[in-house]
């Protein structure tokens, strides 16, 4: 039985990766930040929230009736291991091939937040691949209140994260160009592939 701290750590290290990664949220709050500091990162993160939180809802839901199916955990784990192959290739391919931005968005950071996260296609195929998997460990762990544990262990990181990025990037600190942040990316793509294999070790048992 996985204990609430192996489930915890779990979601943290999974989410860790897609959290940092370099993309569109990030190069935002990296212009924002530059004016607003830590607030921009806040804000950012309370619009990415708005659109994520009923997307994990919706997903719970719809988990709940697929649960019961005898094969759904080995499926869903063997779909999860492939997808966080991929994200680990392209998190790799974007930390070495990144583009910076110096222009400001047009909109607030709220709303930037938003938009970025609705309408960006890597955000919603994670949560429909890996995220899914995370959903139906904790519908089948802890039953419908896993989700808002899930969700409680994942979504702190996003304030955490980009509120840090707004407030370095307002003290004039590059972060995209350093050689330690993509030393740290590569170290997190390479523990989803281990997860990955986790996941596939599962299925197979």
């Amino acid at each position: 039985m996985t204990s609430i701290l192996e489930f915890a750590l779990t979601v943290i290290i999974i989410s860790a990766s897609g959290v940092m990664s370099p993309g569109p949220l990030f190069a935002a709050n990296v212009s924002y930040g530059t004016r607003l500091g830590w607030k921009s990162g806040i804000k950012i993160a309370y619009g990415h929230t708005v659109v994520e939180l009923p997307l994990v809802i919706l997903l719970g839901i719809g988990a709940i009736s697929l649960v019961t199916f005898p094969q759904f955990r080995e499926y869903i784990s063997i779909l999860g291991a492939i997808s966080l192959f991929a994200f680990a290739g392209l998190q790799i391919k974007n930390v070495l091939q990144r583009s910076s931005t110096d222009q400001l968005p047009k909109h607030g950071p709220f709303f930037i937040g938003v938009l970025f996260s609705a309408l960006n296609p890597f955000f919603l195929i994670w949560w429909f691949t890996v995220g899914f998997k995370l959903i139906a460990d904790a519908l089948i762990l802890y039953s419908f209140i896993g989700i808002i544990i899930m969700f409680g262990f994942h979504i702190w990181m996003d304030y955490a994260w980009l509120g840090t990025v707004g407030f370095l990037s307002n003290r004039g600190k590059a972060i995209l160009s350093t050689k330690n942040y993509k030393i740290v990316m590569i170290i997190l793509s390479g523990v989803l592939v281990y997860f990955g294999i986790d996941f596939l070790i599962g299925a197979v048992h």
